[in-house]
């Protein structure tokens, strides 16, 4: 799959962050962390698992915050990386990562009280396998974001050197039922698309990014939005 052989490359673990979430991209890198933490909330002595971890942006976050996690990823390139992060943040305690494959999660049933994956369901070739195995082995939550279809993200996608896969409304939505899982709540955002924040200079994103807030606070901001992240419930 090209999407898996561009992540799993080494040059790409090493340069991941830096390309990302360095210059305008902070804001993403923070919007994506307070999403995370504000759909996970209370985390002291939670049980979590982080699908598709990468280089453990989340998982060490929530580690400092007092959750008991582990980050499964594909990419024992980036994983090498998040296991650095944890030794430096002093964490190794409370944080395990492990390489694995997110159709297969080598967990019983109801392991965690919560299961997230950020940046993984646009790569996904089998969302509903996947997010069957995130419901199996969570007794309370999932949570995770899409790519929009109907967005500026679509203007760009076709130039991505991974692919993307976009989702409607509709989608997610099937994805929640047929997984058994029901939404809670879900938030839109981002009416600038990523690829802008990543390519100018903090001092450019910041103001793109206040006006881009405001735009998306309006009645038309959950439509224009590329971005959304959802928080379902197990179904009782």
């Amino acid at each position: 799959m090209k999407g898996q052989e561009w992540y799993q490359a080494d040059d790409i673990a090493e340069a991941y962050e830096d390309k990302r979430f360095s210059q305008g991209g902070r804001v993403i890198d923070r919007r994506e962390k307070e999403a995370v933490v504000d759909a996970l909330a209370p985390l002291e002595d939670k049980r979590v698992l982080e699908v598709a971890c990468g280089t453990g942006r989340f998982t060490v976050m929530l580690a400092e915050r007092g959750a008991e996690i582990v980050g499964m990823d594909i990419s024992e390139a980036m994983l090498e990386q998040g296991r650095a992060k944890a030794h430096a943040a002093g964490v190794d305690d409370t944080l395990f990562f492990m390489k694995g494959d997110a159709g297969r999660l080598p967990f019983p049933d109801n392991h965690f009280d919560a299961v997230f994956a950020m940046r993984f369901f646009h790569l996904a070739p089998d969302p509903e396998g996947f997010i069957r195995e995130m419901r199996r082995v969570s007794k309370e939550q999932v949570f995770f974001d899409t790519f929009n279809r109907y967005s500026t993200r679509s203007i760009y996608n076709w130039a991505l050197p991974m692919g993307s896969r976009l989702y409607s409304e509709r989608e997610v939505r099937e994805l929640l039922v047929g997984a058994d899982l029901e939404l809670a709540d879900a938030d839109h955002d981002f009416v600038v698309p990523y690829g802008f924040y990543r390519a100018v200079p903090g001092w450019v994103a910041r103001p793109f990014r206040a006006l881009d807030s405001a735009v998306g606070r309006t009645p038309l901001g959950d439509r224009l939005a590329s971005v959304s992240y959802w928080d379902a419930r197990v179904s009782e």
